[in-house]
């Protein structure tokens, strides 16, 4: 009998129900009635469990969860991946940080004929952006279950008193109205974001595709100094240089910029739209009734903010139990789940949940329409989609910090693009 981790909080409930089919299939040779699923502290895994007696009512299968804070949960898959442990069946990573490690180094089972075996299921239903995360080589290897995009947070009632009818549509206008509401209201940034090197780079990104570039061409090598990076580099920095709050620092990750907001120092902010309540709560925000939401504005290349999954569900390639596991992930990102998850606050990766309106009546209407904006074009990774993504970071986000403290941005992405290709090819050998 294989030993299992007791680190976490287990659930193990067993349904008195015998075994009904749902689909999946994969390696049963040593296949069990118990599947061992490890997951992480998210809203997400709380709804789960609450409703985990359904599953285990129609399939006869007994659940046990493992559940574990994100540090412990990479340290507890490091010693068990890289052991080849087979006593976790399903586990919930994170497709752009650890998604490329695992699946290059086969811990992530092969999902393509399991994705195609149920038509009710729906894999079609899944938006692009998080199918291309959690997909290695063009095959799935994991399910997208939480998504996020970068929107517009905007405040309603300084726009009004600079005159603006709309919040702007393209970069251009985001920064005249960003110079325009910090003439009328002295003492209110036009526009506030991220700063720091490494956690600029996600909501950065955006700006970087809405400018025609990427992090990485079409033949895999680094494109930060490319035209359109170095116009995104240039405007981002300058945006916050210029318009952004008084001696600002270049350390800030999303709580200090959402404080700025939310404590009325900003007209203009670009964030994940699942941060939103952050702005909207009363008892977090002292502007909560005239924040707006808009789709991210577009560059020369059109509005393409990212559109990616935080969390996805996988099963580990060294389970013997395979096809019990691809039932319970089944039924967790299943429509009837995605549905009730989205109604309680956990944005999902199906096209179906957002155009019901039940799938979208807890949110602000304005966010609902920016983030249906937002699929249609988004991209589907948010940051260099490597191996060693923490270290690439660092690569790609000096610039960032270069053009905010006025330094020349393309002399910057000329030597962070030198770094980083040196980077990429010490990561292919």
């Amino acid at each position: 009998m294989r030993r299992r981790s007791l680190i976490g909080t287990s659930l193990a409930v067993v349904a008195a129900m015998g075994l009904a089919a749902c689909g999946g299939g994969g390696d049963d040779s040593g296949a069990s009635n118990t599947v061992r699923v490890t997951l992480a502290n998210h809203v997400w895994t709380e709804n789960i469990k609450k409703a985990l007696p359904e599953f285990e009512k129609q399939t006869g299968l007994k659940v046990e969860i493992t559940q574990l804070g994100e540090d412990q949960l990479s340290d507890q898959y490091n010693v068990k991946l890289n052991a080849g442990s087979g006593d976790i069946d399903v586990m919930m990573y994170r497709p752009l940080q650890e998604g490329k490690l695992f699946a290059k180094n086969k811990y992530l089972a092969d999902l393509a004929d399991k994705v195609k075996s149920n038509q009710d299921w729906d894999f079609s239903d899944f938006q692009a952006g998080p199918v291309e995360a959690t997909s290695y080589e063009g095959k799935p290897v994991g399910v997208p279950i939480i998504t996020e995009r970068e929107v517009l947070y905007y405040r309603k009632d300084l726009l009004a008193k600079a005159g603006l009818s709309a919040p702007p549509k393209t970069l251009d206008e985001l920064k005249a109205a960003a110079a325009k509401v910090q003439a009328a209201e002295p003492g209110v940034a036009g526009f506030v974001a991220r700063t720091g090197k490494s956690p600029a780079v996600t909501q950065f990104s955006s700006f970087l595709y809405s400018f025609g570039g990427d992090f990485v061409d079409s033949s895999g090598k680094s494109a930060v100094n490319s035209d359109a990076a170095k116009q995104a580099y240039a405007y981002y920095g300058g945006l916050i240089k210029n318009h952004g709050p008084a001696n600002v620092s270049t350390d800030m990750s999303w709580p200090e910029a959402m404080a700025i907001f939310t404590q009325g120092k900003a007209a203009f902010y670009t964030e994940a739209d699942s941060l939103y309540k952050n702005a909207t709560d009363p008892a977090k925000s002292k502007v909560s009734d005239t924040v707006g939401f808009a789709p991210f504005p577009a560059g020369p290349a059109g509005s393409k903010p990212y559109n990616i999954p935080s969390w996805a569900l996988g099963i580990n390639d060294s389970s013997k139990n395979q096809g019990n596991a691809w039932k319970f992930i089944e039924w967790a990102t299943g429509k009837q789940q995605t549905l009730a998850q989205q109604k309680s606050g956990v944005p999902s990766a199906r096209t179906s949940v957002w155009a019901n309106p039940e799938g979208t009546a807890t949110y602000p209407k304005d966010l609902a329409e920016a983030i249906a904006a937002s699929t249609e074009e988004g991209v589907g990774h948010d940051r260099p989609l490597v191996v060693k993504v923490a270290q690439a970071r660092e690569f790609v986000g000096q610039p960032i910090v270069d053009a905010i403290a006025g330094k020349d941005a393309a002399a910057a992405a000329d030597t962070a693009n030198e770094a980083f290709q040196k980077f990429l090819d010490d990561e292919a050998k």
